[in-house]
């Protein structure tokens, strides 16, 4: 079972079936590399899969699918450094069995996340049939202040007995991607040209490079114990062995530490890459110091991080804020990397970056600016790749891809296995968009946000502008309606990939794409008035924007096709007309059809002939903008959005989705809490849930999902406050959810830095911290305007 609250995550006993999930939730990282929280006796198999990732370490390779050739990237599975095998050595008897959680004489297994310091403990106890126990301490930490380091300790108990423990300290680099069953049919093999050598000072290394040369990895493991004893090392073609015998007996414990230092020829070091990693890993602090340093670098993070929510939802929140940390920290703005949907923590989408940044950026821009920041350049480094693609496509400007890696080119796979049916389908999902948008809207609210002008008016303003340009072109004028249409797309429901019968691929007019491609080209316009005049004159000329391109991009911002059916946005130009599915049949038949897709399919039918969504689509309008900014959109559009239309919109299609992405839920709570409807905490409790229960079933054990846990805490910090942070100010206009009465948090953004709010049934508290940040404007609802000065604190009644 799952126990421990506040800043404790536990799992009080061994279940093998769940394995893989407890691997996934006690991840460590530090922004830079993470490694599962994996028990460090086993390899890869069937309960257990050790990985080590790297954000950026991507490798492509071909493999052979369903008669075809596949190109795929992937997120590189690194050498297992964690591996540590043991057994007994009773005096006068043979050698006991290597001992797992999977051993008979296993009696208890315990494991403990520590979120305030990032520490995982794992206690086991074993007892043979003649009642000698062992009991067996890990102690792991990926370095949140040194990102190129990380440690494990082992402590060994003897009761009953006394002799020799023998351990076996592995550095190993026979390590595939093998995480992910539906993957099995790719080529798994990344990593070729291992190398070994010993150091003293028990220093083993390993370097290899990805098999599409550009990764060139170099690892080095310290392994140390007490008492001393010499090692006995064998090397092997992939990696290395050290072997200890420690004197053991009770009340004379023994230990082996093992210290990482994990290196790779994008770190640009001086020096031959092996030798550096040796040379660092000798000289690493002991673990102790080691340990001292991480504890408070996490400290730093929380001060500027942490949500205060009591009860069991402030616990699951602190759980998702740490994840997030440890795939973005602030060692992740010196990166050339981007958001990995799954975070660091497994290996499904392969590694790939999609939008999930729409859900992380909000908690980022509040709290760590810079790491924003840098998410964004990530893609302003790959606006070429996108050129080239819009230039492929037959358009102009940037189409961003997505499913993006390494280069920026465009890394959604062509088929996809149904596991249900066993067959290999076409995948048309790289027809989403609406990508491009995501990436525009997160550069526009991010500045609004922090106020960096200076990434709006550079780097920023290339982005928004190209994908402006992207849209004014991919729209084609409908004389018969007198309005603009973007055809041939897959709108976020993923779904929906072509109509019933048709023989080509995409949708047309999807309401979410056009209305966001509608805000993208005003904010374009918006944009072009704003920048300085010789910015603006570089750009136009850079860009080759007349006031013709201008006037069109106004054009088709109002008058993009929206379509309705039944007094209610319709999905997709000819959604209502689709059939409506049994859904009771269905859950009656299936139980969870969260993959409704893939039921039908094997059923050799097809969700293109049904009203059935995935996720939020249309609803995902909610998501991104208030009520008020919906009206001003749809208006500019040339239609009404009163209240009574958007929540009939909402009714109609939360009763067509299936839910079967962690997003969905997250979205629909997010948009109900806007509207203060009914249900709105059932949605947010799912999506609390999501990972911490797996409720996809199997799902979280194959990597977190970063874009759900950042949203939930965003859902919090500025869905249930109202918060937006921008030029007048804070601007605050609470939502009262009675299972969420009280909570706090700190902005470190911007003018905001150290700015705390606090939020209570009917009330909300304000404290400036002394110093050079100035005062704080805020405005509350009923557009009250108030000052409060550094130093002061001050409640407001709402």
């Amino acid at each position: 079972m799952t126990s421990g609250r506040g800043w404790t995550w536990r799992y009080d006993a061994y279940a093998p079936e769940r394995e893989r999930l407890v691997e996934a939730l006690c991840t460590l990282g530090n922004g830079r590399f993470a490694t599962r929280g994996s028990a460090p006796e086993c390899v890869a198999g069937t309960t257990h899969y050790p990985g080590t990732y790297l954000a950026g370490c991507y490798d492509r390779r071909t493999s052979l699918v369903d008669g075809r050739a596949v190109e795929n990237e992937d997120l590189v599975n690194l050498p297992n450094w964690t591996l540590l095998r043991y057994r007994r050595l009773p005096e006068g008897e043979p050698a006991g069995p290597w001992l797992t959680p999977d051993s008979d004489e296993l009696r208890h297994c315990d494991v403990r996340l520590d979120l305030r310091r990032g520490i995982l403990h794992r206690d086991l106890l074993f007892r043979d049939a003649r009642g000698r126990g062992l009991r067996v301490g890990h102690t792991r930490f990926v370095h949140m202040g040194d990102p190129e380091l990380a440690a494990q300790r082992t402590t060994f108990h003897a009761y009953g007995w006394r002799g020799e423990i023998e351990v076996e300290s592995v550095l190993d680099g026979d390590v595939a991607n093998t995480g992910v069953e539906r993957y099995h049919h790719l080529e798994r093999r990344h990593l070729t040209g291992h190398r070994t050598l010993f150091a003293p000072g028990g220093v083993a290394g390993l370097s290899c490079r990805t098999s599409d040369p550009g990764h060139l990895i170099a690892l080095a493991v310290r392994t140390e114990t007490r008492p001393e004893r010499p090692a006995r090392s064998i090397r092997t073609s992939t990696g290395t062995v050290q072997t200890y015998r420690l004197p053991i007996a009770r009340g004379r414990p023994a230990w082996c530490a093992k210290t990482l230092a994990l290196l790779t020829s994008s770190d640009r070091r001086p020096g031959e890459l092996l030798a550096v990693a040796v040379r660092t890993a000798t000289h690493a602090p002991a673990f102790p110091v080691l340990r001292a340093a991480h504890e408070a670098a996490w400290q730093g993070l929380w001060e500027k991080g942490e949500l205060h929510v009591p009860g069991e939802a402030g616990h699951i929140l602190r759980l998702h804020a740490f994840h997030l940390l440890q795939t973005l920290s602030p060692h992740t703005a010196g990166l050339d990397v981007g958001v990995p949907a799954r975070g660091l923590h497994g290996e499904a989408y392969r590694g790939h970056v999609f939008w999930d940044e729409l859900f992380v950026l909000p908690y980022l821009g509040l709290h760590f600016p810079d790491v924003a920041r840098a998410l964004l350049m990530y893609r302003h480094r790959r606006l070429p790749a996108a050129r080239a693609s819009a230039l492929r496509a037959g358009h102009q400007g940037a189409m961003y891809p997505w499913q993006s890696g390494g280069s920026g080119d465009e890394e959604t796979q062509e088929v996809h296995l149904n596991p249900r049916s066993g067959r290999w389908l076409p995948d048309h999902s790289r027809l989403q968009r609406h990508v491009g948008s995501a990436v525009a809207y997160n550069v526009w609210k991010y500045a609004r946000a922090t106020g960096d002008r200076r990434f709006l008016y550079g780097e920023g303003a290339e982005i928004l502008l190209e994908v402006a340009r992207f849209w004014a072109g991919a729209a084609v004028f409908d004389p018969a309606l007198e309005r603009y249409r973007v055809r041939g797309v897959m709108g976020p429901d993923e779904y929906h990939d072509a109509y019933p019968d048709a023989e080509t691929p995409g949708i047309d007019d999807n309401a979410y794409t056009n209305v966001t491609a509608a805000w993208v080209l005003a904010r374009g316009i918006d944009l072009l008035g704003e920048l300085p005049a010789g910015r603006s004159a570089e750009l136009r000329s850079r860009l080759a924007l007349g006031e013709e391109d201008i006037a069109r991009w106004d054009d088709v911002s109002r008058r993009l096709h929206v379509p309705f059916h039944h007094g209610v946005v319709s999905q997709f130009d000819g959604f209502g007309e689709l059939a409506e599915l049994d859904w009771e049949a269905y859950r009656e038949r299936y139980g969870d059809i969260r993959r409704l897709d893939r039921i039908l399919e094997a059923e050799d039918d097809t969700v293109n002939r049904y009203q059935a969504s995935k996720q939020a689509d249309t609803l995902m309008l909610g998501y991104l903008f208030r009520p008020d900014e919906l009206v001003e959109l749809f208006a500019r559009l040339g239609h009404r959005m009163d209240d009574a239309t958007w929540r009939a919109t909402v009714d109609y299609h939360l009763r067509r989705t299936s839910h079967g992405s962690t997003l969905s839920s997250l979205v629909h709570g997010w948009v109900l809490a806007r509207l203060k409807g009914p249900g709105a905490w059932r949605y947010c409790e799912e999506a609390l849930l999501a990972d911490v229960a797996d409720v996809q079933g199997g799902t979280t054990g194959e990597g977190i999902h970063l874009g759900a846990m950042a949203g939930t805490i965003d859902l919090v910090e500025r869905g249930i406050t109202g918060l937006e942070a921008g030029p007048e100010g804070l601007r605050v206009a609470p939502v009262a959810l009675r299972e969420l009465p009280r909570f706090a948090f700190t902005l470190c953004s911007g003018g905001h830095r150290g700015v705390r709010l606090r939020v209570l049934p009917g009330r909300i508290g304000i404290h400036v911290p002394a110093g050079p940040g100035g005062s704080v404007s805020l405005v509350l609802p009923g557009e009250r305007k108030f000052t409060v000065l550094p130093g002061e604190e001050r409640w407001f009644t709402l």
